[in-house]
């Protein structure tokens, strides 16, 4: 049983369409690449899938080997396909058989993007672990992962959007993320939540209005609702998937903001949903996923014309606040966003803070027309709390306030 299991996840493939609709192309075309890397075929059998929703279905096969088998599943939805080889090397070491397959096969499909795996399995003298799942795991850039280990397997939705997915982990409990990407933890997103929004209300000093952006947790509207003042609350979220969802699993955690009576819950683009209405408010949260790939629904919210579209949104001392990554991690991104609200804001500051869900510190800047939160004094911070009657915070405080603004070299050339 000893053997080499490789595998590789292809995006965007350029390859002709058939290799991803046609069985019999699809097959053929595995049949001679097996073939050529001199593995032995003793069976195969390849499914047709029929449309869905008017469009063409995929392709699911498998060539069963006498070293072991290929697996194929194309998603022509998604111009991508998945690839599994694993040959043994009981008699002879295979390993170079089954890299020369999986290399041609991914060069056949011409993906833009892939994520290839290895695995070598069966070695004697690996040691004896317990049926566990593998951890949960997050590509922080192409080259950094991390991840958390997990209690069980994931429980997966598919959304219209995205695929949402929920985890059990050891270390920060109950974790969902969003395409593969990690959104929040019971364990640590009071981190995120407290700064995303006690900093800009802060600055404003008297909010009586928000927006939200995203915000679909309820996490961003339960720290909202801690100011008496604030009478209304709109959670413009894209997934109506993710609402309900979190309405269920992060129950104990948002505390049933998104049902509190001051909080409207608008299902839609949030882009949208500001342009119909020209309501202004005292605070604009971007609370949304990271800006990604080409198809990242969350690309467009990241630009001039959308700071401008907010900075028209805003009363005279309105703030709007967003996360911009990791100074360390996404530099190019960190400085883009920076430089791209100081085109349309008089006022920007950038603070941080440490996320372990995240994996690293975290950035994120207020702006507006007027007022900073890097002016507030200690002073200023404890009475504005006073205030608010802001108790049991489990991060932010008058103390913790001023150390979010202190950057290291590195990030203050990035214009931190």
């Amino acid at each position: 049983m000893q053997g080499l299991h490789l595998t590789a996840d292809l995006f965007d493939c350029a390859a002709a369409r058939d290799l991803l609709l046609d069985r019999g192309v699809l097959q053929a075309a595995c049949l001679q690449r097996v073939r050529a890397a001199a593995l032995t075929v003793v069976g195969d059998d390849f499914h047709q899938f029929g449309d869905v929703s008017g469009q063409p279905g995929g392709v699911t096969g498998l060539v069963l080997l006498a070293e072991s088998h290929l697996a194929v599943h194309t998603w022509p939805e998604l111009n991508a396909v998945t690839l599994d080889v694993y040959v043994c090397n009981f008699q002879h070491d295979n390993s170079s058989k089954a890299q020369s397959l999986i290399d041609s096969l991914v060069a056949l499909f011409e993906p833009a993007r892939s994520h290839r795996n290895c695995l070598l399995r069966g070695a004697p003298q690996s040691t004896d672990v317990s049926d566990t799942p593998p951890p949960a795991m997050e590509w922080l850039t192409p080259n950094v992962v991390h991840g958390f280990t997990q209690r069980h397997s994931p429980a997966t939705i598919r959304t219209p959007v995205q695929r949402l997915a929920w985890h059990d982990t050891h270390a920060l409990g109950r974790l969902f993320t969003l395409d593969g990407a990690f959104m929040a933890s019971e364990g640590d997103e009071f981190i995120y939540h407290e700064c995303l929004v006690h900093v800009p209300a802060l600055t404003h000093g008297n909010p009586t209005s928000a927006f939200i952006m995203g915000g679909g947790d309820g996490c961003t509207a339960r720290e909202l609702l801690r100011y008496p003042g604030l009478g209304r609350i709109v959670v413009a979220e894209l997934d109506e998937a993710v609402v309900t969802s979190c309405r269920e699993q992060f129950a104990l955690i948002n505390r049933g903001a998104l049902d509190d009576p001051r909080v409207e819950v608008r299902i839609g683009d949030a882009l949208a949903t500001l342009r119909e209405y020209e309501a202004r408010y005292d605070l604009i949260v971007m609370d949304l996923t990271d800006p990604g790939t080409d198809a990242s629904p969350a690309n467009a919210l990241y630009s001039r014309e959308t700071y401008a579209l907010i900075r028209s949104r805003l009363t005279a001392s309105g703030q709007v606040t967003l996360h911009i990554g990791s100074a360390f991690y996404h530099a190019e991104r960190f400085a883009r966003t920076l430089a791209d609200l100081r085109h349309v804001f008089p006022e920007v500051a950038a603070y941080k803070a440490f996320m372990p869900a995240y994996g690293c510190e975290w950035g994120l800047a207020c702006a507006g027309l007027q007022g900073s939160p890097a002016r507030l004094s200690t002073a200023d911070v404890e009475q504005g709390m006073a205030r608010h009657g802001l108790h049991g915070l489990r991060f932010y405080s008058p103390r913790v306030h001023a150390s979010l603004f202190a950057w290291p070299v590195y990030a203050e050339v990035l214009g931190a």
